[in-house]
């Protein structure tokens, strides 16, 4: 018979059985989904085709524009230093298990790695899973590093690529050469045609732009790499679960980091749009990117700052209810987004590729982000786990939780970050309590 069990005292951060969760990370994971499927959506609505031309309307091309300025990289470089952050949980919970971190750590990879892949061909082109998962093998490489060491390998990372592009950029200037080259609009209505055709359509196109864009993706992953090793480095320092006693100073860190992340980061983002969407025209391209490589950084830590002091006011426990559920099941919400636009947008149902712009579009993805916030709520009341992290757990741990649940008798299921723990029966009003649990 499972003991059902009662709600923690104050409902965050509380687990029995376990160490506490950390609830600023799922909150920022609940936070950065919205920015990722603002980003996403228009990849894979075939938005961004409709931002120039005779048809185009005055508030897509400021849209595409805010988002460019407001968005773009921006998201993805919260999630990778929160990816750099859980390597360090992970490799704690294989320690506490006594379980070789190695091993775990590999087959996690192999697991993250399939299931991007099956993302990639079946949904989305643009996919980041796989990217994780080499970078995994990065972090990997670099667990010795000490926190200095890792954030000073970061920085040169960030200048190393933004040097390239600065190089590519001025080339361009100085011959004089369009930085992009302008899809033809017979390769625009012949991917169109690809994305509204039959499931095999679908999946054909994917693959198609999935290899033309993989250099760029390789390329860009050095620009994660450097998050996810500022991730390792604040890993090792416990940055997201200081003692309440440098709550004060904590907080003054984080007021610094969303003045000096606004001032830094607002003007790089309006500089990138203005390469990217105008007045400059495509010449400016690459300098763009270059500035966006190097001040993007600023502007993420600004919004997680932000987001951290918010979680530390008046309102905080309950923003930090409302966001976590949605970032404990990450993985499976960033599936969702996925499958919920290609269902709309491609052959595998509405086919509405190429017929909404950014304007409308983003509103959309305004309520595609909430109503996966009220559902991760209520799937999390019952379950520890969304059904994509329950598959990579379950890869990753292979028939380890089988032989502990022989050993006890009890079924057991590898927590987050990978430990095994007893199984628990969920009970209505104990959501909240099992949202900040951590493993």
């Amino acid at each position: 018979m499972k003991a059902a069990h009662r709600p923690a005292a104050s409902g965050i951060g509380v687990s029995a059985g376990g160490p506490p969760r950390i609830p600023q990370i799922d909150a920022l994971k609940g936070f950065a989904l919205l920015g990722i499927c603002v980003v996403n959506a228009p990849v894979l609505a075939g938005a961004w085709d409709l931002t120039s031309g005779p048809g185009t309307t005055a508030a897509d091309r400021a849209v595409a524009w805010l988002v460019t300025a407001l968005f773009t990289t921006k998201f993805y470089l919260i999630f990778s230093f929160l990816f750099g952050y859980s390597f360090v949980l992970q490799e704690a919970a294989a320690d506490r298990d006594r379980i070789r971190f190695a091993r775990r750590h590999w087959r996690r990879f192999l697991g993250l790695f399939l299931i991007g892949l099956a993302h990639a061909a079946l949904l989305y082109p643009g996919d980041i899973l796989m990217t994780y998962a080499v970078l995994s093998v990065a972090l990997f490489a670099a667990r010795r590093l000490g926190a200095r060491t890792a954030l000073r390998t970061a920085a040169l990372l960030v200048v190393f690529l933004t040097a390239v592009f600065l190089t590519v950029g001025v080339t361009v200037l100085w011959l004089d050469d369009p930085g992009r080259v302008t899809e033809s609009t017979a390769a625009t209505a012949g991917r169109g045609a690809a994305y509204r055709g039959g499931p095999l359509s679908v999946v054909h196109a994917n693959i198609t732009a999935y290899r033309e864009t993989l250099g760029s993706a390789i390329v860009y992953a050095v620009h994660l790499l450097a998050a996810a090793l500022a991730g390792l480095a604040a890993g090792r320092r416990g940055l997201l679960k200081a003692p309440g006693a440098s709550r004060a100073r904590t907080s003054a860190v984080h007021r610094r980091l969303l003045v000096t992340g606004l001032l830094v980061g607002l003007p790089g983002g309006v500089l990138t749009a203005m390469c990217t969407h105008g007045p400059l025209d495509d010449r400016f391209y690459y300098l763009g990117q270059a500035v966006d490589i190097l001040t993007a950084p600023a502007l993420a830590a600004a919004y997680a700052a932000a987001l951290l002091l918010i979680l530390r006011g008046r309102h905080g426990r309950r923003i930090a209810r409302t966001l976590a559920p949605a970032g404990r099941m990450s993985l499976s919400n960033y599936l969702l987004q996925s499958g919920v636009l290609a269902f709309v947008f491609t052959g595998y149902g509405f086919g509405l590729y190429g017929t909404v712009g950014p304007a409308v579009l983003t509103g959309a993805c305004v309520a595609l982000w909430a109503v996966q916030l009220a559902l991760s709520a209520r799937l999390m009341a019952f379950t520890r786990y969304g059904p994509a992290e329950l598959l990579l757990r379950r890869l990753t741990l292979g028939r380890t939780v089988l032989r502990a649940a022989r050993a006890t008798g009890r079924p057991t299921y590898p927590d987050t970050d990978g430990e095994v723990r007893r199984a628990r029966a969920p009970c209505r009003g104990d959501g909240m309590a099992e949202g900040f649990r951590v493993g």
